[in-house]
C-alpha cells in the first residue's frame, strides 16, 4: 500500500478576476523508501499540490480530492489539531527559499528546538543535544556555536542545511523537497542533493522531489510525474521517461536540455504547440 495517495486533487483560488484552478485533477502516490519527482515549468502546480497536502494554502484556496490519504488515514477529514500532529512530524517539507522560510527574529537553535518540543516532547538540554546532532548530521561545522546564530548570519547553503535539519528532526516518513537547490551555486547544489539522498537512504524515507531540473530527476528519482497547466501529463519510471517519453510536453522538456541541443540555441517550448491532453497509456 502506498504511503501517500492522492486521487483527483483540485485546488482553486478565488481572485479578483474570478476562480483560478491551479491544480486540475492530479493523482499520484508514493511508497515507503521511494523517491518520486514532480517536474514541470514554473506555474504548473507542483508546489501548490504539495502545499495542499501540508495544509499550508491560504484561505482563498479551495482544496478538493476524491482521495487523499497518508498511511491509510484520510488527511482532508482530519481536524486541524489531528492534522498538526502529522504535519511536521510524519510529513515534513523543505521549502524553496531557505532564508525566507526561517524566522529572522529567532536563532537557528530556537527554531530547531521548537519542532522537537512540539512533536518529540524534548526540553532543555535534551532538545539542545538533539539540535546539535541534527546540525552535525547535515554537515554544519561548529554546530553548538551555530545554534546561537540568526539566519542572516549564515550563507544560503547553510540555511538550506538548517531547513533540512528541521525537516528530518522528527524522523518523518515522507519528506517533500520543493526545489531544494534553488539559488545555490553548482557545488553547493551537489552537496545538498548528496545529503538529501544519503538521509533518505539511511532513514528509508519516502521523498517527493519538486523540481524543473531534469538532471536532478535523473540523479535522484525512481518515478516521475510530469505536470503542465496544473494537470498531470505523464507518469513513468525514470528510465522509461528519459528513454521513451510519451507526452509532447515531456518530449519538449527533454529536448530543451543542453545535452540535447542541436544548434547554437536551445529549443523553446511554445505554449501553443503543446497538446495538454494527459497521456493515459501504461504507467500514466
Amino acid at each position: 500500500m502506498a504511503l501517500l495517495e492522492i486521487e483527483n486533487l483540485t485546488v482553486t483560488f478565488e481572485t479578483a478576476a474570478g476562480p483560478l484552478r491551479a491544480v486540475d485533477g492530479v493523482s499520484l502516490a508514493v511508497s515507503e523508501g521511494e523517491v518520486l519527482a514532480i517536474v514541470g515549468e514554473s506555474g504548473s502546480g507542483k508546489s501548490v499540490s504539495m502545499l495542499a497536502v501540508m495544509g499550508l494554502l491560504p484561505w482563498t484556496a479551495t482544496v478538493k480530492a476524491d482521495r487523499m490519504t497518508f498511511g491509510g488515514r484520510d488527511i482532508l477529514s482530519l481536524s486541524p489539531a489531528a492534522r498538526r500532529k502529522i504535519i511536521g512530524k510524519d510529513i515534513a517539507m523543505i521549502f524553496q527559499e531557505p532564508i525566507a522560510s526561517l524566522n529572522p527574529c529567532f536563532t537557528v537553535g530556537f527554531q530547531l528546538e521548537e519542532a522537537l518540543r512540539q512533536h518529540m516532547g524534548l526540553r532543555g538540554q535534551a532538545a539542545r543535544r538533539r539540535a546539535v546532532e541534527l546540525l552535525e548530521a547535515v554537515g554544519i561545522p561548529d554546530p553548538e556555536e551555530r545554534l546561537g546564530h540568526f539566519p542572516h548570519q549564515m550563507s544560503g547553503g547553510q540555511c538550506q542545511r538548517v531547513m533540512i535539519a528541521m525537516a528530518i528532526s522528527c524522523n518523518p516518513k515522507l519528506l517533500i523537497a520543493d526545489e531544494p537547490t534553488t539559488a545555490l551555486d553548482v557545488t553547493i547544489q551537489k552537496q545538498i542533493l548528496d545529503l538529501l539522498m544519503r538521509l533518505q537512504a539511511e532513514q528509508n524515507m519516502a521523498m517527493i522531489m519538486i523540481t524543473h531540473n531534469m538532471g536532478v530527476v535523473a540523479e535522484t528519482a525512481d518515478r516521475v510525474v510530469v505536470q503542465y497547466k496544473g494537470r498531470k501529463m505523464e507518469e513513468a519510471d525514470v528510465l522509461s521517461l528519459f528513454e521513451a517519453p510519451k507526452h509532447p510536453y515531456t518530449k519538449a522538456l527533454l529536448s530543451a536540455l543542453p545535452d540535447n541541443a542541436t544548434g547554437d540555441r536551445l529549443p523553446t517550448i511554445s505554449d501553443f504547440a503543446i497538446d495538454d491532453t494527459p497521456y493515459t497509456g501504461a504507467g500514466a
